[in-house]
């Protein structure tokens, strides 16, 4: 599928981490911030390559990825002013609920930034995804760092879509959409950054302590398919019901024909039932 027509990308001015710093204000310090021209992805770079704990909330911002990756295997698609691209390395207390609900509760922080923003009909599609009236916005892949006696910890990477360009080639995506159609003026990217930083900060602290529970009546307000009949396909299997919404673990509930069932794992799609 081709993405929605934009109008070229201006050239973007360089990112600059004091507007990032500026945004998060006092939880400026909680944060350790590198910017790199390019890499083959920011969530495999810490995976692979975690930093030692200090204490901070490591964040790695790329301008460019060359092998980008969404959810399923997919690849994610960015553009050099074009895209927000980063990863933040979080760990948590002993005994936190990782990774039950991760992904949810961070695209809830990314909604809850966009609504501050002004942005109208943001809604949140299960596991990970980001929608503005039903098109895809942002995307989140949520990967845990391996590793045993360590304190849990995973990566959660975050790409969202600022402005695309005109020949923007995004497959298997019908509907995709740009924060430039619903604000304006857009902000610095930087800035934005800095935005969804500190909600995510506040976000992850209530929920490292009440686990997703605590998030879940958010969540669900903004379910892009709440009460709507919907496929489930994928490891094999396929469900039809109605989509009931998402309970205190995280899992999707769908109502069908032999009851409500649960679905735990990431790697299925959830579709609109015909």
């Amino acid at each position: 599928m081709t993405g929605r027509a934009a109008s070229p990308i201006a050239p973007s001015p360089a990112f600059d981490p004091a507007l990032t710093h500026a945004a998060l204000g006092q939880r400026a310090e909680a944060f350790a911030l590198r910017v790199v021209d390019e890499c083959a992805s920011t969530n495999a770079e810490l995976v692979a390559h975690p930093p030692a704990d200090d204490g901070r909330i490591h964040v790695l911002v790329a301008e460019r990825q060359t092998a980008g990756r969404g959810r399923r295997g997919r690849q994610w698609q960015s553009w050099p002013g074009g895209s927000l691209t980063f990863s933040t390395l979080w760990r948590f207390a002993p005994g936190s609920p990782v990774p039950a609900g991760l992904s949810l509760a961070a695209g809830l922080a990314l909604a809850r930034t966009l609504e501050k923003l002004g942005v109208q009909g943001v809604q949140l599609k299960w596991p990970n995804d980001v929608l503005v009236h039903g098109e895809k916005l942002a995307g989140i892949l949520v990967e845990l760092v391996p590793g045993r006696g360590r304190t849990p910890a995973a990566v959660i990477g975050i790409g969202v879509n600022l402005k695309l360009p005109a020949d923007a080639h995004i497959p298997d995506q019908p509907g995709v959409t740009d924060l430039a159609t619903h604000c304006s003026p857009l902000p610095d990217r930087a800035t934005l950054l800095g935005l969804l930083l500190a909600e995510l900060h506040d976000l992850f602290a209530l929920y490292a302590s009440a686990g997703f529970a605590a998030l879940r009546n958010a969540w669900q307000k903004r379910n892009a398919f709440a009460d709507l009949p919907v496929r489930i396909s994928g490891e094999g299997s396929e469900l039809t019901g109605l989509c009931v919404g998402v309970d205190e673990d995280g899992a999707l509930l769908i109502r069908g024909e032999a009851g409500l069932s649960r679905i735990l794992s990431g790697e299925v799609s959830l579709r609109v039932a015909s």
